[in-house]
């Protein structure tokens, strides 16, 4: 199953707005994702990845919330293919 998963964003590489990206860590695991559909991120910002691209901005709690039960449901494997 491919799933959203939330993640802090802890650097932005790119300031191009097409092709802005930024390194996300997901529990430990860091991945580049594309940030043109969230130009307000910014460095701390919990966003939503879905398949490379983030989605929208969270708050800390609610990116908790999700990442502890996707854990639950071991849904978390893709994040180290």
């Amino acid at each position: 199953m491919c799933l959203a998963v939330p993640g802090q964003l802890i650097s932005i590489e790119n300031t191009d707005p097409l092709f802005r990206t930024g390194k996300v860590n997901f529990g430990g695991i860091i991945k580049e994702v594309n940030l043109a559909y969230v130009p307000e991120a910014k460095v701390g910002d919990y966003v939503i990845v879905h398949v490379g691209f983030a989605l929208s901005v969270v708050d800390e709690q609610e990116a908790a919330r999700v990442f502890e039960y996707l854990a639950n449901m071991d849904e978390l494997g893709e994040l180290e293919e």
